[in-house]
């Protein structure tokens, strides 16, 4: 148990160590203050998934119902604590300390310090947006875009006006088109739309990248190589006349005897299925922002 929690300590020392915040040092009197009540559970919403949570004190507990939310309470039983069966609001005086509360993100650090209050005639807040003017910028070497980042590029792109795309299939009365390719360091943004030329919707039951043979002698010796997007710009299930969406990939490469497919696949019964292949030539000679 002491070589687990020695091991874990030497990680988020070394996970702190690498990292430089915008200030040398900050002081707890410093810190953005959250008031908090027994029997009321805080929720920290984050822009960007959260790497983990640090609470300070026996008083604090809490846990990551979601990739970006923390949901904090007071703790019923803290070790502190006179009472081993309940907690024992007598002990606290309204207005005094109980601990600091740290949510470590992607690319920040937010630091909170917690007051706890006593009696119904406070307006406790029961969830909390983190600020971008409280957080701490972390700085990794070898660290890729944060998820806020790929989000602020992506809506970038779909902002961009286009002419004419670079790639379209027409099937089963849908146009599937790949309108551009963007490069931002060492990612690679597919930016792509489909027209629904039917009065039928179309329900997304898949979206598949592979690289794939270009020419295929026998099923044999055709190799697929499944390819996961990083991150996508939307979620969307279903459309009825357009759709339109960015997935970025890290770099990668492939040889000119290889596509790189996409394919859209419709739910059943229906079950229509479009698929593009992307040219390695395509990749090279993405824009840039």
């Amino acid at each position: 148990m002491k070589t687990k929690f020695s091991a874990m300590l030497l990680l988020l020392i070394s996970f702190f160590a690498a990292a430089q915040t915008s200030e040398p040092e900050t002081r707890i009197s410093r810190l953005p203050q959250i008031d908090m009540a027994e029997g009321v559970n805080l929720h920290i919403l984050s822009p960007e998934p959260i790497q983990f949570v640090d609470l300070s004190s026996d008083f604090l507990v809490g846990d990551l119902p979601a990739e970006n939310i923390a949901r904090i309470k007071i703790n019923p039983a803290p070790k502190d604590s006179l009472s081993s069966k309940s907690f024992n609001s007598k002990l606290i005086k309204s207005r005094e300390d109980i601990g600091v509360i740290t949510v470590v993100g992607q690319s920040f650090m937010v630091q909170y310090r917690v007051l706890f209050r006593v009696g119904p005639q406070y307006n406790i807040q029961t969830n909390l947006q983190i600020q971008p003017e409280d957080m701490q910028p972390l700085e990794f070497s070898k660290q890729g875009f944060s998820t806020t980042e790929l989000y602020r590029f992506s809506k970038n792109i779909i902002e961009k006006p286009f002419k004419k795309p670079l790639r379209s299939v027409n099937d089963l009365k849908l146009g599937f088109h790949l309108n551009n390719v963007y490069v931002v360091d060492d990612y690679i943004f597919l930016d792509i739309s489909i027209d629904n030329k039917t009065n039928l919707g179309y329900n997304i039951d898949d979206i598949k990248f592979s690289l794939e043979d270009k020419k295929i002698y026998k099923a044999t010796n055709n190799q697929s190589i499944d390819m996961k997007p990083v991150y996508a710009f939307q979620n969307q299930k279903g459309f009825r006349k357009n759709y339109r969406n960015i997935f970025v990939f890290k770099k990668f490469t492939y040889p000119n005897s290889k596509v790189l497919k996409i394919r859209f696949i419709e739910e059943q019964l229906s079950g229509r299925t479009i698929e593009m292949g992307i040219k390695y030539s395509d990749i090279l000679n993405a824009d840039t922002f």
